[in-house]
């Protein structure tokens, strides 16, 4: 990981993240958005580097040089150290490789305040035996820059195919691949329309498989489509599912995870695969006024949030 820092420059803020260009997964498409949001505001922040004019350092997960890290809190034990937490990734991915204990290592060692992306994450690392210090709960929110309604497909009429969408980063089957197997197997081809956009373990017959793109362009995909499929299993926040409502679309999703409170009026949810169609039925009867209750928030908002965690407000 490299560390980097104009030293003309003394950023109050520094954030510790493998930092990578997107498309990639979703907390780094956060980390990014939150970097340009934090600095439109006027405070510098440096990526990967902390000295002795840092107030407050937010690492993320386990994505950071953790050797480096320690050494900080050694050198400077006053710096204000706030823990982004993923996971739990033993809930996502199935398995326990030992990384969730490994994140409440960190936090034990590293941090003086934790923030959650939704109650169910909290929830399962609580539920798992793992207390993690000060925690809060604050959730993701998208690049309103990029992921917004404007230049939207008009909603559907009955005189076209209904467009249905899924994207998603990984390729882990927990990010759905049952029900999207079963939607490709079973819905109604002379009425609808689906494309997965993203990379996934699933072989389709019939739904239109494209490969990642950068975020401006998945933008642009997205608003040409009606509804969002988020069918992914223990997911303590999408941000794919935040990007498509911040688009416009209401969701068809899985009743796992954090999905319910990020959708909350604006979609209908389900529990197993056979139910699914029925749910895109339901969102389709009720298009117009599941489309209303879309409530986003604004990457702008959650900013202060953090910064107000990190004590920087």
């Amino acid at each position: 990981m490299v560390h980097f820092i104009n030293s003309l420059v003394r950023p109050p803020l520094a954030l510790m993240h493998d930092f990578r260009p997107p498309p990639y997964g979703g907390g780094n498409q956060f980390m990014l958005a939150f970097k340009r949001t934090v600095e439109q505001r006027g405070i510098r922040c440096s990526a990967n580097i902390v000295g002795r004019w840092t107030r407050a350092c937010l690492f993320n997960s386990m994505n950071f040089d953790a050797a480096y890290l320690y050494d900080v809190k050694r050198r400077y034990p006053n710096i204000r150290m706030v823990h982004r937490v993923d996971g739990p990734k033993a809930s996502y991915r199935g398995y326990d490789d030992g990384s969730d204990r490994k994140v409440w290592e960190y936090n034990r060692d590293l941090a003086d305040a934790s923030i959650f992306q939704s109650e169910f994450s909290l929830g399962e690392y609580r539920r798992m035996g793992y207390e993690f210090r000060s925690p809060c709960v604050i959730p993701n929110a998208v690049d309103s820059a990029i992921f917004h309604e404007s230049g939207r497909i008009a909603p559907p009429d009955g005189c076209r195919k209904v467009r249905l969408i899924s994207t998603a980063w990984s390729d882990n089957p927990n990010k759905g691949a049952d029900t999207l197997e079963y939607l490709d197997a079973h819905l109604d081809k002379d009425r609808y329309e689906f494309r997965f956009v993203g990379r996934t373990s699933c072989e389709f017959n019939w739904i239109r498989l494209s490969e990642p793109v950068a975020s401006p362009i998945l933008a642009g995909i997205l608003r040409q489509h009606d509804i969002y499929i988020a069918a992914s299993i223990n997911d303590p926040c999408s941000n794919a599912l935040l990007e498509a409502l911040a688009c416009g679309l209401p969701a068809v999703y899985r009743k796992s995870g954090g999905h319910p409170e990020i959708v909350k009026n604006a979609g209908v949810g389900f529990v197993e695969p056979a139910e699914a169609p029925s749910a895109i039925e339901k969102v389709l009867r009720e298009y117009l006024q599941l489309h209303a209750s879309i409530e986003i928030n604004r990457i702008e908002g959650i900013t202060e949030l953090y910064l107000a965690c990190c004590q920087l407000k």
